[in-house]
């Protein structure tokens, strides 16, 4: 079945102010190879009208050059000479666009297995994962394998995209049935919302206007799902999180005695006159002002970029974590959690690394591995020594200084860290402190043998 591509007329932009009252969502796409996930995201965008003339232009000589009668809308977002020439995604393609009712941030990432560490960095911030299932095959081991990943960063919301409908003549009980068998397993992972939507990328059934193959279908076609998702921001349930990037003195005749902790709040809001603690000095007083952009304000919440004023004077520095009293976390130099491993060097127990955690970053210890993640069945490698590239797995970590870590499960944004190699500053591995779906092994309590312990 071809695809007929109209050419988008044009569309007024979004004003500032429009945008402004639109919320944000960040998702990202996941499934295997010629699932179509970039032909998903090719037809969202151009039946959104998200594409400009010149790019579908580009997308259309591109296309005629591989022999195409009709645009490949794949074209869009697979960018990389090796992502055309093989016809599959390879790096993580970001992509923004907006609608009269939402801003998106999309992260159209890889399907293939050898690139299971870049679905890990596209879903790392997402708030929705698109899995997507080709209707002639139903669940795979990396469908499978990607609804194992969404629930291990602790993804919210997991759309499940049957694809290429027009294949399987829209038959209802072939969705159903890929349905049933993916809610069941993801439910079994702790994924707590489940939305499964039958669709046709090529042909455009249900991505964003409502298919006329299937009356049998009654929900929400893909773009309005994501239009109408609920973005839960409950302040009041966060815990509040400012990771100091920058202190501001400016000494200058207009503001002598200024002294401002700058950074981005993680997580949750702070209140002018709240009682706050310095981690991990333990330093305690109270928020004088908050300046956001240059104006004092009595409230400031999760995402915006503040600079916040002490009433006492206290060592502050880069790295350092700003915090309610009321609800500090515990200090650490113990920390287990379960990582993915992300380069080509493997890790092994020993192994002395860097790790950042927010605006701080200190040296470190993999003191165990205690477990490998085997994703297909979700069984546990006991002790397998080091960890490879995409590998998955339980690790014990002491560092040389303590570090305030949240619970992943509690904070997406404080409960993370990364491994950094010390001798060229590659990342080795993304880390999630806390436990993981499934349960890890007892970790041995060992003495470091070469000495370099804490």
């Amino acid at each position: 079945m071809t695809s007929t591509i109209e050419p988008t007329e044009p569309v007024e932009p979004l004003s500032v102010e429009q945008l402004s009252e639109t919320t944000l969502l960040r998702f990202a796409t996941a499934g295997s190879v010629d699932d179509g996930k970039s032909t998903l995201v090719g037809r969202l965008l151009h039946d959104s009208k998200s594409v400009l003339t010149d790019q579908l232009e580009a997308v259309a000589h591109a296309s005629r050059n591989r022999g195409q009668d009709t645009p490949d809308l794949a074209l869009l977002t697979d960018g990389l000479r090796a992502e055309r020439e093989q016809g599959i995604t390879i790096d993580v393609a970001y992509r923004y666009f907006a609608t009269a009712k939402r801003r998106f941030i999309l992260a159209d990432t890889p399907g293939h297995v050898q690139y299971t560490r870049n679905m890990v960095t596209g879903a790392s911030t997402a708030e929705l994962t698109v899995v997507l299932v080709d209707a002639r095959n139903g669940v795979v081991e990396q469908t499978r394998r990607h609804a194992a990943i969404a629930a291990l960063l602790r993804v919210p919301h997991v759309v499940l995209a049957v694809n290429k409908m027009d294949l399987v003549d829209y038959q209802e009980p072939v969705f159903a049935a890929i349905a049933e068998e993916f809610t069941a397993y993801a439910s079994e992972l702790g994924v707590p919302e489940i939305t499964a939507i039958p669709i046709s990328a090529l042909a455009g059934d249900n991505v964003v206007d409502p298919s006329a193959h299937m009356d049998w279908y009654g929900g929400p076609t893909f773009l309005e799902h994501l239009e109408t998702l609920p973005v839960s921001h409950d302040l009041a349930t966060c815990h509040a999180r400012l990771p100091v990037q920058y202190v501001i003195r400016p000494q200058t005749a207009e503001h002598p005695d200024y002294r401002g902790y700058a950074g981005q709040i993680a997580a949750g809001a702070f209140r002018v006159g709240e009682a706050v603690t310095v981690l991990p000095s333990g330093r305690t007083s109270r928020i004088a002002s908050i300046d956001l952009l240059g104006e004092p304000v009595d409230l400031a919440w999760t995402t915006q970029s503040v600079t916040v004023l002490l009433e006492d004077d206290v060592d502050i520095s880069r790295g350092d974590l700003i915090v309610p009293t009321k609800d500090a976390p515990a200090t650490t130099q113990d920390i287990e959690a379960t990582v993915c491993h992300v380069a080509d060097a493997p890790l092994t127990i020993g192994h002395r690394v860097l790790l950042k955690h927010g605006t701080r970053t200190v040296k470190a210890l993999v003191k165990d591995i205690p477990s490998r993640l085997t994703l297909d069945d979700l069984s546990l490698h006991p002790h397998p020594g080091h960890l490879v590239a995409n590998d998955i797995g339980r690790v014990k970590i002491r560092t040389a200084e303590p570090l305030p870590v949240d619970s992943y499960a509690d904070s997406r944004r404080t409960g993370s860290f990364i491994l950094i190699d010390p001798a060229d500053g590659t990342t080795l591995t993304a880390g999630m402190v806390g436990e993981s779906f499934a349960s890890p092994e007892p970790v041995r309590a060992e003495a470091d043998e070469d000495g370099w312990d804490f």
